[in-house]
């Protein structure tokens, strides 16, 4: 198969060269204008990644610097460069900060990082920098406004400043907690300020009305009480979409064996925990019959097979051999579509150390006999693949057989994009069915 008929994925608007990474891992934050303000920290040249982290999962990125940011931390060549926007640093007849914080002007204001001085200046309505400017403006016009503050730890602790927070918080402005290293109460990482983000977006539920079922991690089969059977699955992909669905405020039930990782505690996410292949047979099956979810993620490692005889007692280590009977377990994604035909089912093939060509054909074999709308392809034994790997390398096919390639990437943000590729399948079926 030559890379003609497999597109990989790409963004951009064309207006800047820094806008062509726009979208370019989701489109979770599409058509979000965000505000990031700069203040006077040597950690301000972490607004650089943050800014292009917001970028690739669609935000439009407005920055606003202070004058002392500017001269000693931060260039305003390199915001403009990393955002391919304006770069404010004062305010003029132009009115700045009218342009960009006043009713529905913006959806979001970050102070990233933020310092004490700051803080204090904004919650005392004291209004003489571009930052504490657009502040004002925002919280007047109600815009959301999210601070991470940075500063060292015995400053954290003041408990003026506490109290400046908390009066924040009180008045309805978000943070994001910083992290306590090295006796400094440092700017938390560009992740967790997106994952912040994210949450309280999803305040404003967008997809409320869909149920998602997501299974995840490995099963395993008991040998004897103290000895099983299982794989290496981490888990990690099926948290992740269970994670990002929830966030867009989908109704998520998550199947989960074993794992590396904690299920997310979010409220609209209902956890169920099990061990064998047939207990995540028989919690599917329940699932789908009685809940009557639209979409499934089948992200879970099952086991092939299972033990007939399981031992009552733990066998005896010193045996010189040890035989084992096993049967088949039941293929759960071919009866899927038996249960509910109208399910949109994705699917997940994994192999080891095969073309890119044999990975799609029996990836591609596997969704025609399940009947899946999709099937997420990889290849165990590329580098940053493995089991338990944070990154991921991925081909989506669907039932045309069209190839979506997905290049080495975080698992959350090939999470976030297939979440968006059944999002916008599940529209098209309402407006078929509408139209």
């Amino acid at each position: 198969m030559s890379s003609k008929g497999i597109k990989t994925i790409k963004s951009g608007d064309g207006s800047h060269p820094s806008k062509e990474i726009v979208g370019s891992e989701s489109q979770l934050l599409r058509s979000k204008r965000i505000v990031l303000c700069i203040t006077g920290s040597v950690a301000a040249y972490r607004a650089i990644d943050l800014s292009r982290l917001l970028m690739r999962h669609g935000a439009e990125v407005y920055p606003v610097m202070t004058t002392t940011t500017s001269l000693k931390f931060l260039t305003e060549e390199m915001m403009r460069w990393a955002t391919g926007n304006k770069v404010v640093t004062t305010l003029t007849s132009d009115l700045e900060h009218i342009d960009l914080a006043d009713y529905d002007k913006s959806d979001m204001v970050i102070v990233y990082p933020c310092t004490a001085n700051t803080i204090g200046k904004f919650v005392n309505g004291i209004d003489d920098t571009s930052v504490t400017s657009v502040l004002s403006v925002a919280f007047g016009s109600r815009i959301t406004i999210l601070i991470a503050p940075v500063m060292h730890r015995s400053m954290y602790e003041n408990e003026i400043i506490r109290n400046n927070i908390h009066r924040l918080k009180s008045f309805g402005v978000f943070f994001v907690e910083p992290t306590m290293v090295e006796n400094k109460a440092k700017v938390p990482s560009p992740n967790a300020v997106l994952d912040r983000v994210f949450e309280i977006f999803s305040y404003n539920i967008v997809h409320s009305d869909k149920k998602i079922l997501v299974t995840a991690g490995a099963t395993l089969e008991r040998i004897d009480p103290v000895r099983v059977l299982t794989n290496l699955s981490s888990g990690k992909m099926g948290i992740s979409i269970a994670e990002i669905a929830a966030k867009q405020g989908m109704e998520v039930t998550l199947i989960y064996g074993h794992g590396e990782v904690s299920p997310p505690s979010l409220p609209n996410i209902n956890t169920i925990r099990i061990e064998s292949a047939a207990e995540m047979y028989e919690k599917i099956k329940i699932e789908i019959l009685k809940n009557d979810p639209h979409i499934m993620f089948h992200c879970a490692a099952v086991s092939d097979f299972t033990l007939s005889h399981p031992a009552g007692q733990k066998i005896d280590s010193h045996k010189h051999s040890l035989s084992l009977e096993m049967t088949p377990t039941k293929k759960i994604i071919d009866e899927v579509k038996k249960w509910k035909r109208e399910l949109i089912l994705v699917a997940f093939k994994a192999e080891f150390d095969v073309t890119v060509e044999s990975l799609v054909e029996r990836a591609y074999k596997k969704l025609k006999k399940c009947n899946a709308d999709f099937i997420v392809a990889n290849d165990l034994d590329r580098t940053g693949c493995g089991f338990g790997s944070d990154t991921n390398e991925v081909y989506i096919i669907d039932k045309k057989k069209k190839i979506l390639h997905l290049p080495i990437q975080r698992k959350e943000h090939i999470a976030a994009k297939l979440v968006e590729l059944v999002i916008d399948e599940h529209r098209k079926r309402l407006d078929n069915q509408l139209g």
